[in-house]
């Protein structure tokens, strides 16, 4: 059985099969998934989508740093009575990301502080975002970490010395389909074997990053949970130890984590 630990359900492109989705999912022995909430809005979704499918779905509740620019003072508090439905199970996804900057460096700064301080002040897990932000990220961190419950660095994509500073923090650390691309994911499948395996677990951020050794590819390209068997054997060929033990441990993994 294996977790999602970050799918987008709430996304359009799955507004009309997400029934279906789910289904698929379980199918293939996904045993549950967790709904990644990246705005006000979808956090609320999510939460009527998990009404759907009581413990099978969970979510995350927060304002990913693409959307920085709408936070607001009143967004922590909308975002901790979200918080207080039982599916929700962390606080994100928040972070930086300097890639695209779809808000400004200070909007991004500022909205993800304030959920280091939700999330720290209501004792939940943090699920995080970075991308081109390692710096700024790190030093954010460092100042919460003594008063985090947990955090998961979501997707996964960076250096060697970015992955030991997360480790060295006792972060977790998340794995998508990205390894499965032999042009931009080569470099996980040697650093994979530096995460234990009581810190890794793994994801699809699903519509996003379908893995490029999937076959056969849908015509859709529109990834989603059902394709997470695929990031688990890659994983398991890169560790070269079994399938099932990877499954088995990153599954035992998200369930302390986000205490499902």
């Amino acid at each position: 059985m294996l977790i999602d630990i970050g799918a987008n359900l709430t996304h359009k492109d799955f507004r009309n099969d997400v029934e279906q989705v789910i289904d698929d999912a379980i199918e293939v022995g996904v045993a549950n998934i967790i709904v990644t909430g990246s705005t006000e809005q979808n956090s609320e979704l999510a939460i009527e989508l998990n009404e759907v499918r009581p413990d099978y779905l969970y979510s995350t509740a927060g304002v990913h740093p693409h959307q920085a620019n709408e936070y607001r003072s009143v967004t922590s508090k909308h975002l901790n009575v979200i918080c207080e439905n039982e599916s929700v199970v962390a606080v994100g996804e928040c972070g930086l990301d300097f890639n695209r900057n779809y808000s400004s460096k200070k909007e991004q700064l500022y909205c993800f502080e304030a959920q280091l301080d939700l999330g720290t002040s209501i004792d939940m897990p943090l699920f995080f975002h970075e991308r081109d932000a390692h710096s700024d990220f790190l030093n954010l961190i460092k100042q919460y970490r003594a008063n985090m419950k947990s955090g998961v660095v979501h997707c996964f994509t960076g250096q060697q010395n970015e992955l030991e500073a997360y480790l060295d923090l006792d972060l977790h650390i998340g794995i998508t389909g990205w390894i499965c691309d032999e042009r931009r994911g080569k470099h996980l499948k040697e650093l994979v074997s530096s995460i234990p395996l009581d810190r890794l677990m793994i994801e699809t951020d699903a519509p996003y990053l379908l893995p490029r050794s999937l076959e056969p590819r849908p015509k859709s390209n529109r990834n989603e949970p059902k394709f997470l068997p695929k990031v688990c054997e890659t994983i398991s060929e890169c560790l070269d130890v079994d399938y099932d033990h990877v499954a088995e441990q990153t599954t035992n993994t998200a369930k302390r984590f986000f205490d499902i």
